[in-house]
């Protein structure tokens, strides 16, 4: 198996690792964080609130090496693609070790305003609404347009070159375009942060992506042809 047959399968692997692991952190916090006495929620769950973070940091690790893993192959054809695809990836990552870490601070803030026997008092609710806030408008806005940017980049490589099936790039790049523009309209408060709207415009990248990888790992990248390698017409 070649190095590039090898690297297109572990970023396959890749992409289904960051959504499931997203997935599960999403479903074990989200409930506890939407709960109108959430401190008192978070003291009493603090594993799945612990879990959720752990899980986090494995989702930023993966989409951090999704796009390493890609840096080699597409700088073969374009290295300010290559190199811009892999930054906004990485810097998504660090957004979601920042949320990892907001998470963990909740997790004091709410252990500590149940061990003063008041989880309502006016301090701690304070800072438990500005770190929820903080992790909230991180995770809805930032984190999804650089996620966005990045795959943008890779997936105009997958067109351009034919590493895909146009028909798998020109998915990706509609439906990251619709996640880009439903994430700026939350920035500016246009809409609710992941209400109705927002999740129903993520649906088609998720199932786009759960597609490419399974792609990605059966059959990997195509063969560049001819008229595909840079400079050609």
């Amino acid at each position: 198996m070649s190095s590039t047959r090898k690297a297109a399968a572990l970023i396959g692997i890749l992409f289904i690792l960051a959504t499931v692991t997203g997935v599960i952190a999403a479903v074990l916090l989200t409930p506890i964080l939407n709960a109108p006495d959430y401190l008192s929620q978070i003291a009493a769950h603090e594993g799945q609130v612990i879990l959720s973070a752990f899980l986090t940091f494995i989702m930023a690790m993966c989409c951090a090496g999704i796009g390493l893993a890609l840096f080699p192959i597409l700088n073969k054809f374009n290295e300010g693609l290559a190199a811009g695809s892999a930054g906004f990836r990485l810097i998504e990552a660090m957004i979601q070790v920042l949320s990892a870490l907001l998470m963990a601070c909740l997790l004091i803030v709410g252990r500590s305003a149940v061990s003063a026997a008041d989880p309502s008092a006016v301090s701690f609710q304070a800072i438990g609404d500005v770190l929820k806030a903080a992790n909230d408008w991180l995770t809805n806005s930032p984190m999804l347009i650089c996620w966005g940017i990045g795959a943008l980049m890779y997936y105009f490589a997958f067109y351009r070159y034919r590493l895909l099936p146009r028909w798998l790039s020109l998915w990706g790049l509609i439906a990251m375009t619709l996640t880009i523009v439903v994430s700026v309209l939350v920035m500016l408060e246009l809409i609710p942060g992941f209400g109705t709207f927002q999740t129903a415009a993520n649906m088609p990248i998720a199932l786009q992506e759960m597609v490419l990888a399974v792609w990605l790992i059966v059959k990997g990248f195509n063969s560049p042809t001819k008229t595909s390698m840079p400079g050609s017409i």
